[in-house]
């Protein structure tokens, strides 16, 4: 949206205003940029849209092939297909997730996730407890 400030780190960054009463954002664009970037090229990258102390949303971009490997958040989590199909996994059981799909998983759930194609999906962390630290 806005373009203050630009934080990087590792696969994932941060651009623009993060937190605001109002965000709004423009996704085919987002998806875009985020495709001509090189880091894009080397399976992977993201960035992150909104961020709250209790509330995140990341944009991911995935290559064909691309892995997150096995991993847990502190909070519960949506991931919602824009674009593509990737696999999620959980505890040896893959959930396939295309275009328009949605799915939820619980706090503390290790899993990962491939992309059978070129995809794109909103990972929604929610933790809980009221504004403040995560706990």
């Amino acid at each position: 949206m806005a373009s203050q400030g630009h934080t990087e780190t590792g696969r994932e960054h941060e651009v623009g205003v993060l937190a605001a009463p109002l965000l709004k954002f423009n996704l085919e664009e987002e998806m875009q940029q985020l495709r001509s970037e090189g880091r894009w090229q080397a399976g992977h990258t993201a960035k992150t849209l909104a961020k709250y102390p209790d509330f995140r949303v990341v944009l991911v971009v995935m290559k064909t092939g691309g892995r997150l490997e096995k991993h847990r958040t502190e909070g519960r989590i949506s991931v919602h297909a824009l674009a593509g199909s990737i696999n999620f996994s959980i505890a040896g059981q893959s959930v396939p997730i295309s275009t328009g799909q949605m799915l939820t998983l619980e706090r503390h759930i290790p899993h990962d996730v491939e992309a059978v194609t070129d995809s794109a999906f909103l990972l929604t962390i929610a933790w809980p407890g009221a504004p403040g630290k995560q706990k």
